[in-house]
């Protein structure tokens, strides 16, 4: 006989994480309003969407014009809502209304930002919306980066994804502009330090060049090559005149060896 006192078992497939797709842990799989098919999620949608032989047929969700939803666990399809409305389950411990978003993984700190209209990861607190440049920023960037308008709204210079509802991390740039971060570290370890788009040095290199002004120092330059060039700084966007170094040539009003050779000068 059955042991009363005995803990309930869990009724079967209801456990987290048990359910969902290589983007997100939830209960539930979403009816695509563009194209009538049922998918993971919007990035399960995009992906397939994407490949499709005919360009014509390529397109991507509008995850706010999501109406349906099937509940993984009893199949039954129904208006968006974050309870089941036949089994009762919760087919998303985190859930907005507004993005038609679910996911049960809650470490990652989900948030909907209204300015952006869109849900983003890593804690409330720890972001804040820059109105020019049109998209949620760390907090500890507030009043500490180069504003350029919708500079989110754009393609990752290297990659060409879409940055603004990219699910990888971004790194904004000295200069403003915004790149993936697995793209910024790929260029770093090519040793490329210039962003793609403006051409100005990325992170700062003040110590870089402390180590060219040394060695230009001990390396000097045969007297047939002692002449003067002209420049235009990358960074400052100022041009000067400078004797020309094969190692480097120095902006006079910066200090950036980020220069470009404009003119030849004279030779003496």
């Amino acid at each position: 006989m059955e042991n009363s006192d005995s803990p309930a078992q869990k009724p079967p497939n209801f456990e987290k994480f048990a359910h969902g797709c290589d983007h997100y842990r939830r209960r539930c799989k979403i009816r695509a309003p563009c194209c009538d098919q049922i998918f993971g999620c919007r990035h399960c949608h995009n992906e397939a969407t994407s490949s499709l032989s005919n360009p014509k047929d390529r397109h991507e969700i509008v995850r706010q014009d999501v109406k349906q939803v099937v509940c993984s666990i009893c199949d039954t399809e129904q208006e968006v809502a974050q309870l089941c409305a036949n089994c009762g389950v919760q087919m998303g411990e985190y859930y907005c209304d507004i993005c038609k978003f679910f996911d049960d993984d809650t470490m990652k700190e989900q948030f909907h930002c209204n300015e952006c209209g869109i849900c983003r990861v890593g804690g409330r607190d720890n972001f804040f919306h820059c109105q020019k440049c049109g998209s949620c920023y760390g907090v500890d960037l507030r009043g500490n980066h180069n504003c350029i308008e919708n500079s989110m709204k754009s393609q990752c210079p290297v990659c060409y994804e879409y940055l603004f509802d990219s699910v990888k991390r971004t790194q904004i740039m000295n200069c403003g502009h915004t790149m993936h971060m697995d793209c910024f570290i790929g260029m770093q370890s090519q040793n490329q330090s210039r962003c793609p788009l403006c051409s100005k040095t990325m992170v700062n290199m003040s110590g870089y060049w402390s180590l060219l002004d040394a060695e230009i120092a001990t390396t000097p330059m045969p007297e047939e090559y002692l002449y003067e060039v002209t420049i235009l700084c990358n960074d400052c966007v100022e041009t000067c005149n400078v004797f020309f170094h094969i190692l480097g040539n120095k902006c006079t009003h910066c200090g950036s060896f980020n220069t470009l050779r404009v003119s030849g000068g004279r030779q003496h």
